[in-house]
């Protein structure tokens, strides 16, 4: 109900002036901000698997087997089939530098190099440390991203820019009555801003490790609205 009233104000206040086009010549023009920390809903983790073999297949094969490892591991966590995918699966030839006689540095052919991630959404954020440690015993080795999501971005999004609305009608309420002068109707309504980027780690590399559990601290996901409204000044 609140994303609709906040639709009809924007569509409202694209419609043509027209009555109030006069009332409209003398404006003021503020931007109202709302903001919330909120506790993410899910984790998503993209772990993934190097392998390296003389042939491309036997490399491909190896990579693949230990992926087969971390989906399983998934599915044991409670992690629905949906919320399990692919992220990339690479093939590559490899080398390695070799130094001549004469001091040159070349490349020589050294087998190739496969990599297959999957991308793992947890709703219980509790196993999320789990997840990525025992992913390292079926044979990941590599933890390529972590992040934080909210499960209705859009509601909580509409819920802010209409709070914002607000914010910028009292902001133009307060500026217009310490200039001695009476706030008239709304002349123009626009959004902007939206929610800040969800939370990731940077990229990293699996190492062995004893088996206690990953620390893993989720915080909060911010998000903020600005509402940009012009309205009319009356004297």
């Amino acid at each position: 109900m609140r994303a609709a009233l906040l639709a009809g104000l924007l569509c409202a206040a694209a419609l043509p002036a027209r009555a109030d086009d006069k009332a409209c010549e003398r404006q003021i023009t503020v931007t109202g901000r709302a903001e919330a920390a909120r506790a993410p809903d899910f984790a998503e983790v993209t772990l993934g698997v190097e392998a390296k073999a003389p042939g491309p297949a036997a490399a491909l094969d190896a990579a693949s087997r230990a992926v087969d490892g971390v989906i399983a591991l998934g599915r044991q966590l409670g992690v629905p089939a949906s919320d399990i995918g692919t992220s990339a699966v690479t093939l590559e030839a490899a080398s390695r530098p070799v130094t001549r006689p004469n001091g040159a540095t070349t490349a020589e052919p050294d087998g190739y190099r496969a990599t297959n991630t999957v991308t793992v959404r947890l709703a219980d954020m509790e196993r999320l440390g789990d997840l990525l440690r025992r992913a390292l015993d079926v044979g990941a080795n590599r933890i390529d991203a972590v992040g934080f999501g909210l499960n209705e971005p859009d509601r909580i999004q509409a819920e802010l820019e209409i709070a914002a609305a607000k914010d910028a009608r009292t902001r133009a309420a307060a500026l217009a009555e310490a200039a001695g002068a009476k706030l008239g109707p709304l002349c123009s309504l626009s959004t902007g801003g939206g929610p800040q980027p969800l939370r990731m780690a940077a990229p990293a590399r699996a190492k062995a490790a004893s088996g206690r559990r990953v620390p893993i601290s989720a915080g909060t996901i911010d998000t903020r609205a600005d509402v940009t409204a012009a309205f009319a000044i009356l004297p």
